[in-house]
């Protein structure tokens, strides 16, 4: 195996999501993804990208002297070089988090990076890809996040949300709205009525910057 990984892009922005939101993070985009999700807002990560190893990446990253940084794709982890860049990122004592789609195996990722997993709703046109067993290497530092189009995704994701008992055990169950097509009001007025312990969230960087690539 060699010391490398394709990278569609790195760069320093402020987290978009997640309960750091708000906060300067450098972004470590992987190249490829074995998901099609119909709702794809990375598609341009799918394929090309620059071949760097390890070492370059973390050089990279140092140029910005942060504290946090996010791995993410396309699906990072569908690259294998993936478990070892965390490790050494995590190693340099970053606080690591790692954006996963939830259809590759989770068991290899260091404990001590915070997993964000998404949970394919139906709407995604990829629900049969969740891997249930993933669900067992989350911890209570770890985040569950569900992409929401419809009432149906809704309903698939309150469901999961109890038959596993997510807000017990990871730091926080997200709720996003899909961009352009479920109303943000209409999601939030859901989550108040049926009293849910879940986190709603918005794509601060698309609200600051609007849909374009390096934020």
């Amino acid at each position: 195996m060699t010391n490398t990984l394709r990278i569609s892009e790195m760069f320093y922005s402020l987290q978009g999501e997640t309960r750091t939101a708000g906060l300067p993070t450098v972004f470590v985009r992987l190249t490829g993804c074995p998901l099609r999700c119909v709702w794809c807002d990375t598609e341009y990560a799918f394929q090309g990208g620059e071949k760097m190893t390890l070492e370059a990446i973390e050089a990279e990253i140092k140029k910005y002297s942060p504290r946090y940084i996010t791995v993410t794709g396309g699906e990072p982890l569908a690259q294998p070089n993936c478990i070892p860049l965390l490790e050494k990122l995590v190693d340099q004592g970053y606080e690591v988090s790692l954006e996963t789609s939830g259809a590759m195996d989770l068991s290899r990722v260091d404990p001590r990076v915070v997993k964000v997993m998404d949970f394919k709703a139906p709407g995604s046109g990829e629900v049969k890809r969740n891997l249930h067993e993933n669900i067992q290497y989350l911890d209570n530092k770890d985040q569950v996040k569900f992409v929401i189009a419809d009432r149906t995704d809704y309903e698939w994701s309150v469901s999961k949300l109890k038959e596993y008992g997510l807000d017990d055990k990871v730091s926080d169950v997200l709720f996003s709205p899909v961009a352009d097509q479920m109303k943000p009001e209409l999601l939030a007025q859901w989550i108040l009525d049926d009293g849910l312990n879940v986190r709603f969230q918005l794509q601060l960087h698309r609200l600051i910057w609007g849909d374009k690539t390096g934020v």
